[in-house]
């Protein structure tokens, strides 16, 4: 018996596991994504591809902190990014992803 986890575990870890799915039209149980479902997001993502940057860095704390914040208590979010030299935590950033804890 192989100790490997089956094709469906798998295919529901890691970053890109719901891009995956979306462009398979499936969800992770197999069953297939609604058309008007796909439809909605492939026209929202589309807005989202053809808007300007303001820069790698700030693309890169913004994912840190809208991630970090599921994953990491606030005090070490914080310093963590003082660690690595981004900026530290904004009160509105504190009070969106941590003010219901």
């Amino acid at each position: 018996m192989s100790s490997d986890p089956t094709p469906s575990a798998q295919s529901s870890l890691g970053a890109d596991a719901v891009d995956e799915a979306i462009a398979r039209g499936l969800d992770f149980d197999g069953t297939p994504i609604p058309p008007a479902k796909l439809d909605l997001y492939t026209s929202v993502m589309a807005l989202e591809a053809g808007r300007q940057r303001s820069g790698v860095s700030n693309t890169m704390r913004s994912r840190i902190v809208r991630i970090g914040a599921k994953h990491i208590p606030q005090d070490e979010l914080n310093q963590m990014l003082i660690n690595a030299d981004f900026a530290p935590l904004k009160e509105k950033e504190i009070a969106f992803y941590y003010g219901g804890k």
